[in-house]
């Protein structure tokens, strides 16, 4: 989950596996796969940045980044 900000102030969560787009509009609209969407005071780079912060911590950037297993890869025996 990632904190933001309506734009009365109040702060709430939102799964980061469920959103679908992030967009600067002027304001900051976040729509999830579900096609609720929210008016955040953060800005898109803040968001994205808490997300990427987030799939770090799950250990799902890690997965998509790593190279693959060299062992795998044309060996044979």
């Amino acid at each position: 989950m990632i904190a933001v900000t309506r734009l009365n102030g109040s702060q709430f969560y939102i799964n980061a596996l469920l959103i679908e787009t992030v967009e600067q509009t002027p304001d900051t609209m976040i729509t999830l796969t579900s096609g609720k969407k929210y008016i955040v005071m953060e800005n898109s780079s803040d968001v994205i940045r808490s997300i990427r912060h987030y799939l770090r911590s799950i250990g799902v950037m890690a997965a998509l980044a790593s190279p693959p297993d060299a062992h795998s890869e044309g060996a044979s025996s």
